[in-house]
């Protein structure tokens, strides 16, 4: 048992302590961090829409030409 509560004390003073220092060396507020996130976020998914159509386009297009015998 004294190996087990020494490595537990260890593990929750270590995460206490990474806690203090992620909140003391962040570079941003926490709604300026959040406001970033936000908007990662939402590029990502107006990419990804994007991405959507342009490969929809090009096989709406593709299947066309397929239905007509040109290609």
């Amino acid at each position: 048992m004294g190996k087990s509560f020494s490595w537990l004390t260890g593990a929750i003073i270590g995460g206490v302590f990474g806690s203090a220092l992620v909140l003391l060396l962040t570079p941003y507020s926490g709604e300026e961090l959040k406001a970033k996130f936000e908007d990662y976020i939402n590029n990502f998914q107006n990419e990804i829409q994007q991405a959507g159509v342009e490969k929809r386009l090009e096989l709406e297009t593709e299947l066309e030409l397929l239905r007509s015998g040109k290609a």
